[in-house]
């Protein structure tokens, strides 16, 4: 599905409407690890019909601005993570534990009591939804196994590697049925595996391949150092990057633009699509397309242009709409650009 040279797609979230979400609870706290309903405006009796509604208008704002490879804009979530998390069996949703988050601060996360397995479908009718919806290739985003296990309280298990692993095992059976519902790109978000480097060196790349076993086509594993209204200093590198060259996604997603990160990192990545963030979200100031072909050039110094996708830093979540939907159209008129260079 990224057949096209240097394709564009966001990383997964877009802005929400206001009038779906209360924007002040949800940027009064940090991403949401439980559920957190008291951020919906709409009742219950029409959540979903609303949440349907938000997707189809981050799809059109997609397709208007020329985006390739579309996503749902994770408009039903309330953060990337939650929904997956919390709909697992073995699971007390309604008494969370407390964990150190990413940033040290006391969080609170689901609290791990039995098996955790796959109940059922939990975004299976968001595929499907998305899939009847456009013509594009469409890419649906999860949350992985290592960053659900850190954001976990284990009362089961008592044993990291076992935890992990039985989250991949309902990770692996979730995104076949993505697949079956139509999914042309599966992505699995991974952000604590930066933030963890040494228990990623152990579990992490495991974990990344028992969830994706048996899954064909294009598959994405992402990376980040958290969305940019929460982490403000940046670190310029990663802590952990060329040992995802053995795993079984076939691209990762990595942040660029805000952090300054070295381009010359990709040269230890030679096996893998590099999914390459040029949009800073810690800035409202939208780029202009000579930035973003800039920085995609920085890029090409050092993998084929058949091997790079253009795509935002993180998550689009926390922007106003207006700036997200115009760093959007910088995105694709920079790809173009750079595109047309090398046809």
């Amino acid at each position: 599905m990224f057949d096209r040279l240097i394709p564009t797609t966001l990383v997964g979230s877009y802005p929400q409407p206001d009038w779906l979400v209360d924007k002040k609870i949800l940027l009064a706290a940090g991403p949401p690890r439980v559920r957190m309903r008291q951020v919906w405006r709409p009742p219950e009796t029409l959540l979903e019909e609303a949440q349907d509604d938000a997707t189809l208008i981050a799809l059109h704002d997609q397709e208007r601005a020329g985006i390739d490879v579309v996503s749902d804009g994770e408009a039903r979530r309330e953060s990337y993570f939650n929904r997956f998390a919390n709909a697992l069996g073995g699971i007390d949703v309604d008494n969370p534990g407390t964990v150190p988050g990413r940033t040290g601060k006391p969080t609170l996360v689901p609290r791990v009591v039995g098996p955790i397995r796959r109940r059922a479908p939990v975004q299976v009718r968001d595929v499907a939804f998305l899939r009847a919806h456009t013509e594009k290739p469409i890419k649906i985003t999860i949350p992985g196994a290592f960053t659900m296990a850190k954001m976990a309280l284990d009362e089961h298990y008592g044993d990291q590697e076992a935890l992990i692993m039985a989250y991949a095992a309902a990770l692996n059976e979730e995104v076949h049925a993505l697949k079956a519902a139509g999914a042309d790109v599966i992505q699995i978000d991974e952000p604590h595996m930066q933030a963890h480097p040494k228990e990623a060196g152990r579990f992490g790349i495991a974990a990344i391949d028992q969830a994706l076993d048996g899954v064909s086509g294009p598959t994405i594993v992402h990376l980040c150092f958290g969305y940019a209204y929460v982490v403000k200093d940046k670190p310029s590198g990663y802590a952990f990057l060329p040992e995802f060259d053995t795993c079984r996604a076939s691209a990762i997603s990595i942040e660029a633009a805000e952090p300054c990160l070295d381009p010359a990192i990709l040269e230890r990545l030679p096996s893998k699509q590099i999914m390459f963030g040029v949009l800073d979200l810690g800035s409202e100031q939208v780029e202009t397309p000579e930035i973003v072909a800039e920085r995609l050039r920085g890029a090409l110094r050092h993998i084929a242009p058949e091997r790079l996708i253009a795509a935002p830093d993180c998550g689009m979540k926390y922007l106003p709409r207006a700036i997200a939907f115009a760093k959007l159209q910088a995105l694709v008129a920079g790809a173009a650009d750079v595109r047309r260079e090398y046809e």
